[in-house]
């Protein structure tokens, strides 16, 4: 680690070599990039063509085609979402004109992206190894050990001959004298890529005509390319090591792209809390123990991923990693640290750098960058402030925006007082006219400027750059340069000579070679919220079966207004409050209020998220465990949860609730569910994924039977109230036809419960789901030596015999005071209690395997960060 002395060595070094050489300047003159176009440049040919196909579309098509891409785009959770403030998430906007790049300008830009990553891969060995450059003069101290990307924990991590940097994304502009020029390098998780992916499978699928006229590289080598390189980053297992991506969670804005990478490379997708370190490695908890972790994807802020070395009060890194890292028993990608050379006043010293350490000129220029840290460049910064985009160099939180023209007298007087009082931590670049792009976002084809984020990663001694990239467009051209998301995006075609190539993931076995099934390990986050998914499905259905019986009953009373109808809705009000837990509800304070006008209640319960125990809150609940998981999902049954959280919003007055328009959304709801059922029960494979879906099904559906019966069988009725009571729990059990073909028209409580208790047959009864339960716990895996039965297998066994010993007609004994049958509350009572301790020894074993060290302060990510 570095010391106060290296620190102060250094920097006296440094200004030694500025002195003796007459000091350095980097000042250029303004207008070095806006260049126009030559008069009468004429349009590429590629561009001509992508017109005139267009022109024969027309806007009208064009218009529906892009329609399609957004929906598919929203189906499949492409969207920046923010779960903390709100229960939507904002959708990723798409232009459904792409970004056509010749292959000779391409060649060009390679080669410099290039150059400019194996440039940074040298000057990050030399940050965290010798500090060459320091002492040399050619990167002031100040410009790396002041910025917050530079750790000092990392200093000496990985031996002198791996690659620190592996993987590295640039933003590109291009401007009006058509050369392309970098104003943005990011080491620190690169943005983008799994976005750029989705673009391009969205416009095949949308725009299938375009491709046939054009050849176009694929993307797959990339991340092929990607997929090889993180496997011979492990130091040990290396024919089958263990790659995750680390992610922050779902409420990160990015987890989308998180997830569909994870996906797309075939790797879990984890938080920190799913990672342990012992002795010296990196395990990650699985609902079958511990596996050991080779390498980490990291989609995690550096500074994030160790609390005990670097940020104390992170909640999402893995204590000790940086340990395990030292020892070599785990890699990262990129080497924690790499976000040093996230710093934009690096921008102005690569020219010198790269003839030191490579011996070239750089192919591919930065924007004009001054660092106000040097007296002459920071006078220029001052003199010329509205004319010029001001960024920190590192994010700086409640920081304004500083864009050129749109500063008054005020704002220009704090920026410059801020520059003066720490001019180390700013730089001024230039803001360059920027070529346009064909784009459709407003209903016709116009010109509007745009920019190009590229991707590359590792190759053995070199680095591979996607064939393509995410491109974006905004009519504000500042906007796109000092925003990294925003505006629209578009997918970037690079033209090929070569005919059309397949290239995908698959590796090609040898001749005869049989292959042995790899069951990727289940994390426990994933184990846990498939759990939760199924139980919130199951949850949102049972409530919603109880409102539709509830609101045929309302208009049953609205329209005969029978005393006896009057009644049973009372009764069915009540026990909605003790099903749904939402108390006082019916029954509480203020529920007499409320049973002679229910409308209020009940919209409330359909329609307010922020309400536990509503419809709409267990709905976002199911949506929110499910997006977690998404990548386990069958397709289509992701898009059915898509589909649900997007249309359920009932948006009527309460005037309106008898109308039967709630009772058809409700009804639309049931079949949404059902059908996210049966496509799971069809699709999915019955591994360890599956059984714990199926066991959070099954475990809430018990508990909600016996919430139901509980709060209307076990009080006694009169009998004409009693028949219309059992026939709504038989209605609301979906079981009303299979009882009356078993019972023909007798209506007794014995019979009612020898089928919704006891028929270990039928799908709707208790007992169905106890055995179900005990089945799918007996298929879960173990780690532990099987010795004695673990708690789960004892209580499911437990509850099961105990229903096994009941008999319907003993438990129809009325008390002595003839208003409650008292066995029945007994039973289901036990049996409740017993269920949710075998959900708490679920929990336990599976799902929290370890015990995790816990930081103390707030768990809300950063995003500055």
């Amino acid at each position: 680690m570095l010391s106060e002395n290296d620190v102060n060595s250094d920097i006296k070094q440094f200004q030694e070599q500025r002195q003796h050489s007459g000091g350095q300047s980097f000042a250029r003159e303004l207008g070095r990039f806006d260049q126009t176009s030559e008069p009468g440049q004429s349009r590429p040919a590629h561009d001509n063509q992508l017109l005139q196909t267009l022109n024969k579309l027309g806007n009208k098509r064009l218009d529906k085609r892009r329609k399609e891409a957004q929906r598919l785009l929203r189906e499949n959770g492409a969207t920046f979402n923010d779960f903390e403030t709100s229960d939507t998430s904002r959708s990723w906007q798409f232009d459904p004109i792409p970004l056509i790049i010749g292959r000779e300008d391409w060649a060009q830009v390679e080669q410099g992206l290039v150059q400019r990553a194996e440039l940074l891969n040298l000057i990050l060995h030399d940050m965290y190894g010798p500090r060459e450059l320091l002492a040399k003069g050619l990167l002031p101290p100040e410009l790396v050990y002041t910025h917050k990307g530079f750790l000092w924990p990392c200093v000496g991590l990985l031996p002198p001959e791996e690659k620190y940097l592996n993987l590295y994304s640039a933003n590109l502009a291009k401007g009006k004298d058509g050369r392309f020029w970098v104003f943005e390098d990011f080491a620190q998780p690169p943005f983008g890529s799994g976005y750029a992916l989705e673009n391009r499978i969205v416009m095949t699928r949308s725009f299938a005509r375009l491709f046939q006229d054009f050849q176009v590289h694929r993307l797959a080598m990339y991340f092929r390319t990607l997929r090889n390189r993180l496997a011979q980053l492990a130091r040990h297992n290396r024919a089958e090591p263990t790659i995750v991506v680390l992610t922050p969670g779902p409420e990160h804005p990015l987890y989308f792209e998180h997830s569909y990478l994870a996906s797309y490379l075939g790797c879990p997708l984890v938080q920190g809390a799913d990672l342990v370190v012992r002795n010296g490695c990196v395990w990650l908890k699985t609902v079958s123990g511990l596996r050991q972790v080779d390498v980490i994807l990291q989609r995690l802020a550096d500074d994030l991923c160790d609390p005990l070395e670097l940020r104390a009060d992170s909640l999402f890194g893995v204590p000790g990693l940086l340990e395990a890292i030292r020892l070599g028993n785990c890699a990262t990608a990129n080497a924690i640290g790499s976000g040093a050379l996230q710093n934009p006043a690096l921008l102005s010293f690569l020219p010198s750098l790269a003839k030191e350490l490579l011996g070239e000129e750089l192919i591919l220029p930065s924007v004009a960058t001054w660092w106000c840290g040097q007296p002459r460049e920071r006078e220029f910064v001052l003199q010329h402030l509205n004319q010029l985009i001001i960024r920190p160099i590192h994010p700086l939180p409640g920081l304004p925006a500083s864009i050129p023209g749109r500063l008054n007298e005020s704002q220009l007087a704090e920026w410059r007082q801020r520059i003066i009082a720490n001019p180390h931590l700013f730089v001024g670049q230039e803001i360059s006219s920027l070529t346009t792009a064909p784009s459709f976002v407003s209903g016709q084809i116009e010109e509007r400027p745009c920019v190009l984020s590229t991707y590359l990663t590792a190759k053995d001694d070199s680095y591979v750059a996607m064939s393509g990239g995410l491109a974006r467009v905004d009519d504000d051209e500042a906007k796109l340069l000092v925003a990294q998301s925003g505006g629209y995006s578009k997918d970037t075609w690079v033209l090929t000579a070569e005919p059309k190539k397949e290239v995908n993931l698959w590796r090609l076995a040898q001749p005869d070679q049989l292959i042995e099934p790899l069951l990727g390990p289940l994390p426990s986050r994933a184990a846990e919220n498939l759990y939760w998914a199924g139980r919130y499905a199951e949850r949102s259905e049972a409530t919603a079966r109880l409102l539709r019986s509830i609101l045929i009953k309302f208009r049953e009373y609205s329209e005969f207004r029978d005393p006896d109808d009057r009644l049973s809705l009372e009764h069915l009000l009540r026990a909605l409050t003790h099903v749904t837990v939402t108390y006082p509800g019916f029954v509480g304070e203020g529920g007499r209020k409320k049973l002679a006008d229910p409308r209020s209640e009940l919209m409330s319960l359909a329609r307010d998220v922020d309400r536990p125990g509503s419809l709409r809150s267990s709905l976002r609940g199911f949506g929110q465990a499910a997006y977690i998981v998404r990548d386990l999902l069958p397709t289509d049954a992701w898009r059915i949860v898509d589909n649900i959280q997007q249309n359920w919003n009932p948006r009527f007055s309460i005037t309106q609730i008898g109308s039967g328009r709630l009772h058809d959304s409700i009804n639309q709801l049931l079949v949404q569910l059902s059908a996210f059922s049966g496509l799971n029960n069809d699709n999915m494979a019955r591994e360890t994924d599956w059984l714990l879906l199926k066991i959070g099904r099954s475990l809430e559906r018990a508990l909600n039977l016996i919430a139901l019966l509980r709060a209307t069988l076990v009080p006694y009725f009169k009998p004409s109230m009693e028949a219309q009571m059992f026939e709504t729990v038989l209605a609301n059990s979906n079981s009303l036809i299979t009882y009356r073909r078993r019972y023909r028209s007798f209506m007794q409580l014995p019979t009612i419960l020898e089928l919704l208790l006891c028929d270990e047959n039928y799908p709707r009864s208790l007992a169905y789901q106890l055995r179900q339960l005990e089945r799918m716990i007996a298929e879960l895996p173990a780690e532990r030596e099987q010795s004695q039965a673990d708690p789960d297998t004892l209580l499911i066994s437990e509850v099961l015999a105990t229903l096994r010993g009941s008999e319907p007609k003993a438990l129809a004994q009325l008390s002595r005071n003839n208003d409650c049958y008292p066995l029945l509350e007994e039973l289901l009572t036990q049996q409740k209690d017993q269920l949710e301790r075998l959900s708490e020894a679920l929990m336990n074993l599976y799902f929290s395997p370890s015990l995790v060290p816990q930081q103390l302060g707030s768990a809300r990510l950063d995003r500055a960060s």
